[in-house]
C-alpha cells in the first residue's frame, strides 16, 4: 500500500527541541558536513579492509586524495578529538571486548535503577512516551508524520516526527535516499506523510549537536512497535554513552535469558537510529555486527561517541 502525502506544512510542535543550531547554518556548511562524512567512510572502510597492515596516515591520506595534515586535521575535528589512528583502534575487536569488560558495571546499574543526570553527562536526554498497542496495529493509521533529510555527521539523515515528538530517524548514503524513505515507510504504510523541512530542521539540529544535549531541553521522542520492542528499546535508552552492552544482557535482563535472538530482531526494527543507540549493542564477543544503515556507519558512530566522550571526558 502506497503511503498517503500530502503537500509540504510547517508542523508547530508545543515544547518542540527549541535548539536551531543546524537552521543557523548555510547550506555550504551543511554540504560541507557531507562531504567531510564521505571522507570519513571512504577512511573508515579502508582502515576496516587494511587494520592487519596497521595503515599509517601517508598510505591513508594516499588512498583518500587528501594532504596528510588536512586528513588528520578533518579527523580529529569530526570525531572531537580521535586521529585516524585512535579512530581505528576504537572500533577493533580487541578494544570493543575492553569496552564491553569496562561497561558490565555501568550497565547493571543502568538497567536495574536507571541512571541519573549528572551521571549521563555526555548524553543525549531523552524523554519518551509509547504509541498505543491499537494505533500500532493500525500501521500509523491516523498518524501524520512529518519529513524531511536534513546533513549529519553520518551522512543524509532522515528525520521523522509526529506531533509527540521524532519517531522515525534513518540513514543514506548517495542515490540510497528514496530507499531510506520507502523502508520507513513500510513501517507505518497507513500514516499520513508530509514532507517538511522546516518541522523537522530543529531536531536534526538537536540530534547531532552535543552541545544541545541537555536535561533541561530533552528530546522528545515517540516509540511505535509491538510491546516487546519498546521494552527493548526502553532498554537501549538506558545505555550510556562510551557504553557498549549484548544482545545477551539485554535479554537477560529483561527477565528472559533465551531471548537473546528476539532481542536482537527487535534492536534490528529500532525505527530512531542514533537516539535509540541500538549501535551500542555488540555481538558476543564484542563482535560490531547488525546494524540496519550498515556497518561502516556503525563504526563511524561508534568512533565519533568515543572520540566525543574522551574529548569532554
Amino acid at each position: 500500500m502506497t503511503p498517503k502525502q500530502t503537500s509540504p506544512a510547517h508542523l508547530l510542535l508545543d515544547g518542540a527541541c527549541p535548539i536551531l543550531t543546524d537552521a543557523q547554518k548555510s547550506p555550504e556548511d551543511r554540504q560541507d558536513a557531507l562531504r567531510d562524512y564521505d571522507t570519513i567512510r571512504r577512511s573508515i572502510e579502508y582502515l576496516t579492509d587494511h587494520w592487519r597492515d596497521q595503515p599509517g596516515l601517508e598510505r591513508l591520506s594516499d588512498h583518500i586524495g587528501l594532504s596528510p595534515h588536512h586528513l588528520q586535521r578533518l579527523f580529529t575535528r569530526w570525531t572531537g578529538g580521535l586521529s585516524p589512528k585512535g579512530f581505528i583502534q576504537a572500533v577493533t575487536l580487541d578494544n570493543a571486548k575492553k569496552m564491553l569488560d569496562q561497561s558490565a558495571s555501568v550497565m547493571e546499574t543502568a538497567f536495574e535503577v536507571g541512571l541519573s543526570g549528572s551521571s549521563r553527562l555526555h548524553d543525549l536526554f531523552v524523554t519518551h512516551e509509547a504509541i498505543t498497542p491499537g494505533a500500532y496495529k493500525a500501521k500509523g493509521l491516523g498518524l501524520t508524520i512529518f519529513y524531511a533529510f536534513h546533513p549529519s555527521p553520518f551522512g543524509k539523515a532522515l528525520v521523522m516526527v509526529t506531533e509527540h515528538g521524532l519517531a522515525g530517524l534513518a540513514f543514506a548514503d548517495p542515490g540510497e535516499e528514496q530507499s531510506a524513505l520507502e523502508d520507513m515507510y513500510g513501517r507505518w504504510p497507513n500514516a499520513t506523510y508530509r514532507l517538511d523541512e522546516e518541522a523537522t530542521r530543529s531536531y536534526a539540529g538537536h540530534i547531532f549537536n552535543p552541545d544541545a544535549w541537555q536535561q533541561e531541553q530533552p528530546l522528545r521522542i515517540t516509540l511505535i512497535g509491538t510491546d516487546f520492542e519498546i521494552r527493548v528499546w526502553e532498554m537501549l535508552l538506558k545505555i550510556p554513552l562510551g557504553s557498549m552492552t549484548t544482545y545477551s544482557a539485554i535479554a537477560r535482563h529483561m527477565g528472559n535469558p533465551k531471548a537473546s535472538r528476539a532481542v536482537g530482531t527487535a534492536v534490528g526494527k529500532n525505527p530512531i537510529s542514533f537516539v535509540v543507540p541500538c549501535h551500542r549493542v555488540l555481538g558476543k564477543g564484542g563482535s560490531i555486527c547488525g546494524y540496519h544503515w550498515g556497518l561502516t556507519r556503525k563504526r563511524a558512530i561508534l568512533g565519533w561517541e568515543q572520540g566525543h566522550v574522551a574529548g569532554n571526558g
